[in-house]
């Protein structure tokens, strides 16, 4: 494989007042360019400004259901061959599994799809309640009014009341997580990955998680890992980790 040393891609990233990536969907697709030695950029945007930024440039917003407004995120990437935007973390992994096959990143597998599904189910619930009222810290000012006004919006109640139950939801949890764990370690006897010797985009969406939490909070990553499998994950991971902005 010929290694790569002109820029093909521009990576659209949230912005943090640690100037490093924090978001776990956006750590997904850049875990998928560092491992795939795709030379990128970094263009970070503030809270408030993805939506403006995103218009500006002609980028057509997430199809959600219908009635429900279309909503402007990241990740995105411009690649510059092409001339084109893509914007959310799956059809991104999509198109650069297709367009840069070399180091192939398998997408999905049938112990993938039941790890991620559970550990929305069950990881998702700790997080909201352990690093959603946490994220405010790392923002700049403007970014943190915004963060609270809609998510406050969206949950009806002050963001620091999700830490009254923060406890509960791990203590809740314990035994689903651990049993997620448990099934991340499936192939542990072939490699330390999900699928064993070679690491799949389920791996790049185990640790890009990790890593948002330990951006966040250490306290709760170290909590997280205790449990087997996700910190041999994570740190099987860390090699593609090394571009973190």
């Amino acid at each position: 494989m010929a290694t790569r040393t002109e820029t093909e891609i521009v990576l659209f990233d949230l912005a943090c007042t640690k100037n490093v990536c924090f978001s776990p969907v956006v750590w997904r697709i850049r875990l998928m360019l560092n491992y795939k030695r795709i030379p990128f950029e970094t263009k970070s945007i503030e809270f408030p400004d993805i939506q403006p930024t995103l218009k500006s440039l002609d980028v057509h917003p997430i199809e959600t259901s219908p009635g429900i407004d279309h909503r402007y995120t990241v990740p995105v990437i411009f690649h510059k061959p092409s001339n084109r935007y893509i914007i959310e973390s799956a059809l991104i992994a999509e198109f650069l599994e297709s367009t840069y096959p070399d180091l192939p990143v398998p997408l999905t597998s049938e112990i993938g799809v039941e790890i991620e599904a559970k550990a929305r189910r069950v990881v998702g619930v700790v997080f909201r309640s352990a690093v959603m009222p946490r994220e405010i810290n790392i923002l700049s000012p403007r970014a943190r009014e915004y963060f609270r006004r809609t998510r406050e919006a969206s949950l009806g109640h002050p963001l620091e009341d999700l830490l009254v139950n923060e406890e509960e939801s791990w203590n809740a949890a314990s035994d689903n997580m651990r049993a997620v764990g448990e099934l991340m370690q499936t192939n542990k006897a072939d490699g330390p990955f999900v699928l064993g010797a070679k690491p799949s985009y389920t791996d790049f969406f185990i640790a890009g998680s990790l890593q948002s939490a330990r951006v966040i909070d250490e306290g709760v990553f170290q909590r997280i890992t205790k449990y087997p499998g996700y910190k041999e994950i994570y740190e099987a991971c860390l090699p593609y980790m090394e571009k973190k902005d």
